[in-house]
């Protein structure tokens, strides 16, 4: 961790700070996953399970490709309440936050921002270089969105929604850590990062910004 930045910060307030991300990504991606089956009609127990896989699916690839193991969730069950919680309260509340598009997309928004860039973080404590750092980034943000959709029965939106970037906005973030992660401490770098992934996703929901598709004839 770097101490160039203007701002004195304790390391023990920087750790309880990134812990505290850690658990509001938990608890958007949570959110997401449970509105999700909400709206596929599942029953009480399909909500909390796909809730909870949302919210620790990305988190424990990036563990077990690491070595970090058993995965972080497993040694910490706070994570494992939060994703619960959120679940809970998603079930309870679906019918009203069903009504609104964003707020789907808001919940899992926090979740990719906050995960792509934690995830980089720790790419960046193993030393790997700027490739790896910005898989692992981008895995830990977009591997709980996949692992719902898939078991909602959906191709991952990750795979074919152009006009919204999902994994390009994760990587973008990783890269950021990447970046200057060497001039400020880690929580800075993390909430700067994440900043730049809302922001990628909020550019390309507005339309302007896509990535090219292939069209073929027929």
């Amino acid at each position: 961790m770097s101490d160039g930045s203007p701002f004195p910060f304790d390391p023990a307030s920087i750790q309880t700070g990134l812990h505290y991300l850690d658990l509001a990504g938990i608890f958007a991606f949570s959110m997401s996953g449970a509105l999700t089956a909400v709206r596929r009609r599942f029953d009480i127990f399909g909500v909390v399970v796909l809730g909870g896989v949302t919210a620790v699916g990305g988190g424990s690839i990036r563990d077990t490709l690491t070595g970090n193991t058993p995965p972080l969730f497993l040694q910490d069950e706070t994570y494992l309440w939060v994703a619960i919680l959120g679940a809970v309260l998603a079930f309870a509340f679906g019918e009203r936050l069903a009504r609104f598009e964003r707020t789907l997309s808001f919940f899992d928004t926090i979740g990719l921002a906050l995960f792509a860039a934690s995830g980089a973080l720790l790419g960046v404590r193993l030393g790997l270089g700027p490739l790896g750092v910005t898989f692992v980034g981008m895995l830990s943000g977009v591997g709980g969105g996949i692992i719902r959709d898939l078991l909602a029965a959906q191709v991952p939106e990750v795979m074919y929604r152009n006009d919204q970037l999902y994994a390009t906005a994760a990587a973008l973030g990783a890269v950021t850590v990447y970046l200057i992660h060497p001039r400020l401490p880690d929580l800075e770098t993390q909430l700067i990062a994440a900043a730049v992934v809302a922001l990628v996703r909020w550019v390309s929901r507005r339309g302007w910004v896509k990535l090219p598709v292939r069209k073929l004839p027929g």
